[in-house]
């Protein structure tokens, strides 16, 4: 099959799509009297970063839900792999903004809690849990409890835990939101890294236009709601090489001054 070709959002570049990890089909959803989302139709890249951005309240966490199964969405359809979503599954991992970790239970043991729970023996969880434990940086933490480390480093925990279950598509709900302008940096960088490293799809949901364009590599931006997808932007910036420079790069300034001016109008 020939895959289909599309454009970036300047319109200079053409490049392969590569097949979907996830789609939604006509997604919508309501609570009550209140319609949160709207017929929403949204492909997301395998392999790739994905990333919801939106005003408040516009059903990106909704969303997020909905594609984890923690939701079901009123009409409409979730495809994950082709499977359609009828629950949660291990295809999927959920990072939290809130950490959501054990307080009784050390780094090592929070780790493997999710291979803990699908039976995996105690030597084969832990191996596993102490790669992704160093993945994430926090190797010789492996014995300290969530009230002994900092917001990052539980955060840290967090992403290695949805890493160490090997799910093919992690669902990131503003996980770097709760911590300091200076280690939501550093996190954004370990992102990129990660995203070429592991070969997952990653959906992130953020409010955040500069963190949007420096992390993905595909982004939605919801209207309100009722949300539905105005647009989809493909940032064509070169990510492998410094770091440094991605925030200098004209690419990056022109997307993010392109994202306000379609999301000015829409922000109370």
């Amino acid at each position: 099959m020939v895959m289909p070709q599309i454009k970036d959002p300047i319109g200079h570049l053409e490049m392969r799509a590569p097949p979907n990890a996830v789609v939604a089909r006509g997604v919508s959803k309501t609570y009550g009297d209140v319609e949160a989302l709207k017929n929403l139709s949204l492909e997301f890249p395998k392999g790739q970063l994905t990333s919801l951005l939106g005003p408040s309240g516009c059903g990106k966490t909704t969303l997020l839900k909905i594609i984890g199964g923690l939701l079901e969405p009123t009409a409409g359809e979730i495809e994950v792999n082709g499977t359609p979503v009828k629950g949660p599954g291990p295809d999927r991992a959920f990072v939290f903004q809130d950490f959501a970790l054990l307080p009784w239970a050390n780094v090592l043991r929070n780790v493997a809690f999710g291979l803990e729970l699908r039976g995996a023996a105690k030597s084969e969880r832990e191996a596993i849990a102490e790669k992704y434990i160093a993945e994430v940086g926090l190797s010789g933490f492996e014995k300290a409890f969530p009230h002994e480390l900092s917001g990052g480093m539980r955060q840290r925990v967090g992403l290695a835990r949805a890493l160490s279950v090997d799910a093919d598509v992690l669902l990131m709900d503003e996980p770097f939101s709760a911590v300091d302008e200076q280690t939501r940096r550093k996190f954004q960088e370990d992102l990129l890294r990660l995203v070429q490293n592991e070969n997952k799809t990653f959906i992130f949901v953020t409010h955040s236009i500069e963190e949007a364009v420096y992390v993905s590599d595909q982004i939605a931006i919801l209207l309100p709601r009722p949300s539905r997808v105005l647009e989809i932007i493909r940032p064509a910036i070169e990510r492998n090489k410094n770091v440094d420079n991605i925030r200098r790069d004209p690419e990056y300034l022109d997307i993010v001054d392109k994202i306000w001016a379609a999301l000015r109008s829409y922000v109370e």
